[in-house]
């Protein structure tokens, strides 16, 4: 254990040890783990914990193509997955298109309202007046009948198929080489927006940046590769490589920019 966890931040260690549980029941029962819907971070420790077996094989499914947030199935090796073990149902939410627009701080917000934990459920998908979302099949006659209202919309659900899913948003990555001093998360910031780092560590103690999903207001976070940054007024980035050290001991990273 100790091994696995010295590569990843001791605040993820409760979630890595959920991983090796689910690695061992697998193990004892020989039989397929389904996950709860996980970032790409948490998929990320997910991966880099079992692919160590080569008696267990992975698979993640997120009901969208390209899903940001996926259930993963954790199965032996004899196993052959289908999309049905991912067990997630889709939604489309139908509503007065001409009177109200829907937007996704609100569908988060009616959903999470009803005591559904954000883990139970994917992505939110808008297109004009077209919104859908993923959701765990365990919860999703819960939700059908729960969920009536949006804001101050008169909402319903229809439950649909994984082919009639909002097609893949394209998202295009503009990758650029940076060298700093750390990878702090003040540093890193300054360094990718162009700012100073007084500004950088503005942005972060004023709730603005939040990494892998998760508001941190810490301006000494260390970044590691894989880690997604919002902020607020500025777009997406993401910590694509540490490509190592220069002469002067500066760190090489390689770091994505969202385009709009």
């Amino acid at each position: 254990m100790d091994n696995i966890i010295q590569h990843f931040r001791s605040e993820e260690r409760p979630f890595i040890e959920q991983v090796v549980g689910w690695q061992r029941e697998v193990e004892d029962r020989y039989a397929p783990k389904l996950t709860d819907f996980l970032d790409p971070r948490e998929r990320f420790i997910v991966q880099a914990i079992i692919q160590q077996q080569d008696d267990i094989s992975l698979a993640s499914e997120g009901g969208f193509e390209g899903a940001e947030r996926q259930r993963m199935l954790i199965y032996p090796s004899y196993y052959e997955p289908s999309v049905e073990d991912f067990a997630i149902t889709l939604f489309s939410i139908h509503y007065a298109t001409k009177f109200v627009t829907l937007e996704h701080p609100q569908i988060l917000g009616a959903l999470m309202s009803n005591g559904v934990e954000r883990k139970r459920f994917g992505d939110i998908r808008l297109a004009d007046d077209c919104v859908q979302f993923a959701v765990s099949k365990e919860i999703s006659e819960f939700l059908r009948l729960q969920v009536t209202s949006v804001g101050k919309a008169k909402v319903s659900l229809e439950e649909i198929s994984l082919a009639q899913a909002l097609p893949q948003i394209t998202e295009e990555w503009q990758e650029q080489m940076q060298t700093v001093s750390s990878m702090r998360l003040d540093v890193v910031l300054a360094s990718a927006l162009s700012i100073s780092r007084q500004k950088a560590q503005q942005l972060i103690t004023a709730g603005r940046v939040k990494v892998n999903h998760t508001v941190r207001e810490d301006r000494a976070f260390e970044l590691q590769e894989e880690d997604l940054l919002s902020v607020r007024g500025y777009g997406r980035l993401k910590v694509l490589a540490i490509e190592g050290r220069t002469r002067k001991q500066k760190i090489k990273v390689i770091l994505g920019t969202l385009i709009a």
